[in-house]
């Protein structure tokens, strides 16, 4: 039997490009400036408290004064109204993931409640429910691979059984720490210029870039 476990910003949703865009913009406004690749690279698939704390760190080194007050707050809230006008579902995402027939689940760093606020939105949520889970279910947040791992036990795979589709750098190292196969996939806006080297050179076993390559990868895994 083989699982399938997909990640959920930037692989199901276009979350990761609404993410990147706004927060960039937000930490330029505070006199932050950071490179789109070393963004992407550093903080793409972190849970919210690993991201804020490296963030933090970053920004101690950027700035001698202090952040303003409440800047992570208003951070969140500037994000999220991106979020609320702009999400979808990437193109091709319902059409094939509805025709696998192998085992699957979602795997993410969102929260619980957001993670299935995405899906419920995007009308991705049937295509999964209730096989969803988030980083706040295991003590450490990806790059470390327990998330992969409580998901494959629960749904009763060995992990060498297991196909993570990831987007993110630290996700693709989560998913060979974990021991499964991993498909990088760049078919989100976000994915712009060498990520797919990048994926690669975290590990990645293939990199394909939509929906239709996906489908292709999976059958010469034998996981469709």
């Amino acid at each position: 039997m083989t699982l399938i476990i997909f990640d959920c910003d930037g692989v199901l949703v276009n979350s990761e490009e609404i993410y990147l865009a706004a927060e960039l913009a937000f930490l330029a406004s505070a006199g932050v400036i950071l490179e789109r690749d070393v963004y992407t690279d550093t903080f793409m698939g972190l849970s919210p408290p690993m991201w804020q704390a490296r963030l933090q760190s970053i920004i101690a080194e950027k700035r001698s004064a202090p952040l303003p007050p409440n800047f992570f707050a208003r951070l969140d809230d500037h994000s999220t109204a991106q979020l609320e006008i702009h999400l979808a579902a990437l193109p091709g995402a319902r059409h094939t993931i509805g025709g696998l027939t192998a085992l699957r689940c979602v795997a993410s760093s969102t929260p619980s409640v957001r993670l299935r606020w995405k899906l419920q939105e995007t009308g991705l949520i049937g295509l999964f429910d209730p096989h969803i889970f988030s980083s706040d279910m295991v003590l450490n947040g990806k790059p470390a691979p327990d998330l992969f791992l409580h998901a494959a036990a629960v749904m009763g795979v060995q992990p060498g059984d297991c196909v993570v589709v990831e987007d993110s750098v630290n996700g693709v190292m989560a998913g060979k720490a974990a021991g499964m196969q991993v498909i990088g996939f760049t078919a989100g806006a976000h994915c712009a210029g060498n990520h797919g080297d990048r994926l690669a050179m975290a590990g990645a076993d293939r990199i394909v870039c939509s929906y239709g390559d996906l489908a292709t990868a999976l059958n010469g895994l034998g996981a469709q």
